[in-house]
Parts: structure tokens; C-alpha cells; sequence
């Protein structure tokens, strides 16, 4: 039977395909999101039945996936990534389910060392038609380790595939305030109108981990805390605070925007620390000498002409005292305010991403009583208080917009370009490295 989307998995025996990639695509067939004639199709070399793989990647992850929904939906395919003639193998098994019109996404959810070779395998078995729209290579971060890597992943990936083609996935800009940020900003007079440096005073991006790099070892000692979390997720957060609006609701215009942004950065060298906690070296598989960055912190200025002179506070880390990501908006005082000596506060706009997604607003006002005594006080909105069932995991959102074609939470080369550019400023002007204990012990050396 022809079908209307098949979504192939490379990598299908791991992590994130279980405890991530299967339980979204679940979740969007179920609810009709996409097509219920679809197929999806786990690529490995291990001699597994569907069934037996099923049983399998259902061991690696404590949720229970919904087994009985995939049985009816997909298959366990052998292939030895490494073969050209599997792959020829597999464009013929493939040909029997689809025609001109079947969306074809083939998802890479494997490590950045064989992306060459497997794009390479399926360019040459023409699984991925050169500049067919409904075939698309999906791969995750990094999108390099350096800007000279990245370079050379993008000219390898662009002479088999056209840009269009190409989807880069930053899953943290599928959690739903990520989505939110651009609608607060621009759908709300009382934000947009104050959002320039006549009214902010300074800027915090914030996100915070209570776990150790957990079995992620192998990656995170190559990456650390710079390449892992400041590269592609607070930088990308960092932009979409920072744009000017675009002028059209548009992924291109909104990429724009965000580049212009990304190319205006300014590091404030004085301002910049590195820091690994304590334990980081006693953890397995990490070398003795290792001076891996666990915690990052440092300012930056938008020369821009609506954020220019705004501090940008970045931070992020592990071992820290809680699990938190947010982005702070804090006000300059009023004019009466500063006249009046009154005893206020700035007013600040959080946005939450995790754990509890939503937004808080802390204005002044008057207790009540016969004083005239004022107080900080917040307006509050979380998400989940506002939907029915659960909300929908950021990987559901992503998937779906590959389906439709929808790009504007994914990464256009030019935009990983600029914040490596950046990344590599950065790593060069850090000289401070100190090893913490406690969040106390690290924030105590911030200026």
C-alpha cells in the first residue's frame, strides 16, 4: 500500500529514538495531527524481528511506549549503515510504498561522526532526490564543535542535499514558551512598546541544571557546557529577545532578524567564567586532567539601535542548586519613582521555560490598609493551568512542523554561522576557570 509519509529512522536502537522520537510520533498520530497513512521504518543492523525491537527499545526508557499503536505503524528494517548496497536495497523496499507525492523524512538520530558517510549513502541510492521537496534529512546538534567544523559539515551536507531540504533540530525551541516568546512580545502593546533600552535596564538568560553530566560522558568532556547549552539553545533564546520584528510572520524574516541580531553581539570580556563543579573528574569515563567547562557565565551587549548598552546575562550549569531556564526583563524605575524616593522595586517580566512554563509579571503597588506602605506583588500565568491534557512535548511540535514544512523553529546555516563566530570570541576571551561546589560558591566570583 502507498504511503502518504514515511518517516525513517537511522539510529533507531537509541535514546533519544525511545524515550523521545517514538512516544512524539505516537502522540501525533493519535490525535490526527498527521496522516494515519503512515509508516515508519527503524533502521538498524542488529537481526531484530518488529516485534523483538519493539520489546527491545521498550527497555530503554521507564515510560511505557504505546506498543499496540506502533505494531500497526512500523517496521524494523536491517541495514548496515556503512553499505552502499543496503542502502540501494532499502531505496527499492522504500519505492514499493511511496509515489511522487509521499512526504519522505529521514530522521538522523545518530552521532555527528557518521553523518558524513550515511548523507553521503543516501544521496548516492537517491533515498533523497537532489532538491525534491517531499524528501528531507533531519539530524540534531552539534551542528559542529567549532565554526571550521561546522563549516565543513554544511559544504558536505549542501553537495548532496539543497538547503530546503536540510532541517537542524535545536529541540529546546520546541518547548512551548520558546513558541510563546515572539506572541508575548509582539501580540502585547504593553511589552513591545517598552521593548528597547529606553525602558530595560538588563537582560537574564538563566538555565540551570540540579544533575551532573549524568552517562552522557563521551559527549559532554568533547562539548561542555559552552558548545552543549550556550552555542545553539541560549543563543538562540538571546535572538529572539533581541530581533526587531520581522516583516512578515515568516521563517526567512524571522531568521533575519535573528542573524542581525546574532552579528551585533559584543563580548564583555571582564565579565566572562568558566567553572567545573566539584566530582566532575571522579565521574566515569572523564580524564584525570580535564578541563572541561561544566558552568558558563557572561554578558553581552545587542549593538543594535533598540538593545544597544543593555547588559545580556548568560548562564548556565549543572550541579546547581535547582532545575530552571528562564528569561528575566527588568525595567528602569519610573521618573516618579526615582523623584518621589519611593520604596520600589523594578518591575521585571519573567518568562518561565521550565519546569513550570509560563509567565510572571512583579509590579508595585499599595498594601491594603490605612498606610500608605507599597509592596511587590505578581501577575502569574503558567501554562498548564490554561489546556486541557497534557501539553505537547517539544519533539511532537517539531515533528510536525518537518511534516508541514513549517521552518521557523529550525536553524538556518547563517544563524549557526554568526553564534560560532561568537562561541569562538567567547572561548578565547575567558580566562577565569574556578571549580564549585554549590551555585553559591560559583556566583560568588560574578562581578
Amino acid at each position: 500500500m502507498k504511503k502518504d509519509l514515511i518517516i525513517t529512522i537511522f539510529g533507531s536502537t537509541g535514546d533519544l529514538t525511545a524515550r523521545k522520537l517514538l512516544p512524539a510520533i505516537t502522540a501525533l498520530y493519535e490525535s490526527k495531527n498527521i496522516t494515519n497513512n503512515v509508516q515508519i521504518i527503524a533502521l538498524g543492523r542488529r537481526d531484530f524481528t518488529t516485534e523483538e525491537y519493539l520489546t527491545y527499545i521498550q527497555k530503554l526508557t521507564k515510560k511505557p511506549l504505546k506498543l499496540n499503536v506502533l505494531r500497526n505503524i512500523l517496521t524494523y528494517y536491517k541495514i548496515q549503515i556503512t553499505e552502499l548496497d543496503d542502502y540501494i536495497n532499502f531505496q527499492k523496499y522504500i519505492s514499493n510504498l511511496t509515489n511522487p507525492q509521499t512526504k519522505q523524512i529521514y530522521y538522523m538520530a545518530i552521532g555527528p561522526e557518521i553523518l558524513k558517510n550515511v548523507a553521503k549513502n543516501v544521496s548516492q541510492s537517491k533515498l533523497i532526490e537532489h532538491q525534491n521537496p517531499n524528501h528531507v534529512l533531519v539530524f540534531e546538534k552539534p551542528f559542529g564543535h567549532d565554526l571550521e567544523s561546522a563549516m565543513k559539515v554544511n559544504e558536505m551536507l549542501w553537495s548532496y542535499f539543497d538547503e530546503q531540504q536540510i532541517f537542524r533540530i535545536d529541540h529546546y525551541l520546541g518547548k512551548e514558551m520558546i513558541q510563546n516568546l515572539m506572541t508575548v512580545r509582539f501580540a502585547n502593546r504593553i511589552f513591545e512598546d517598552t521593548w528597547d533600552s529606553k525602558s530595560i535596564s538588563k537582560v537574564k538568560i538563566h538555565v540551570k541544571e540540579q544533575e551532573g553530566i549524568l552517562t552522557r560522558a563521551g559527549y559532554y568532556d568533547t562539548s561542555g557546557a559552552l558548545k552543549d547549552m550556550v552555542q545553539s539553545h541560549l543563543l538562540q533564546i538571546l535572538s529572539l529577545v533581541a530581533m526587531d520584528a520581522p516583516k512578515k510572520y515568516h521563517s526567512e524574516y524571522i531568521k533575519d532578524e535573528k542573524v542581525k541580531v546574532l552579528r551585533s553581539l559584543t563580548l564583555d570580556t571582564d565579565c566572562a567564567i568558566f567553572g567545573q563543579y566539584k566530582g566532575y573528574l571522579d565521574e566515569e569515563n572523564i580524564p584525570l586532567d580535564s578541563k572541561t567547562e561544566t558552568f558558563v557565565y557572561f554578558r553581552v551587549f545587542v549593538n543594535t539601535p533598540r538593545f544597544r548598552g543593555v547588559p545580556f546575562e548568560i548562564l548556565t550549569g549543572k550541579k546547581l542548586d535547582k532545575k530552571e531556564s528562564y528569561i528575566e526583563i527588568e525595567y528602569y524605575p519610573t521618573d516618579e519613582q526615582s523623584k518621589w524616593q519611593l520604596d520600589t522595586v523594578p518591575n521585571k517580566l519573567r518568562i518561565n521555560i521550565q519546569p513550570d512554563d509560563g509567565v510572571e509579571l512583579s509590579i508595585n503597588s499599595k498594601k491594603p490598609g490605612l498606610k500608605e506602605n507599597l509592596e511587590e506583588v505578581h501577575l502569574s500565568f503558567k501554562t498548564a493551568e490554561s489546556v486541557e491534557g497534557n501539553i505537547p512535548e517539544a519533539y511532537e511540535k517539531l515533528i510536525l512542523d518537518i511534516v508541514t514544512g513549517h521552518r521557523t523553529l529550525f536553524t538556518r546555516w547563517d544563524e549557526i554561522d554568526a553564534s560560532w563566530h561568537f562561541i569562538d570570541q567567547v572561548k578565547k576571551a575567558c580566562k577565569k576557570f574556578v571549580v564549585y561546589e554549590n551555585e553559591s560558591d560559583i556566583l560568588s566570583h560574578i562581578k
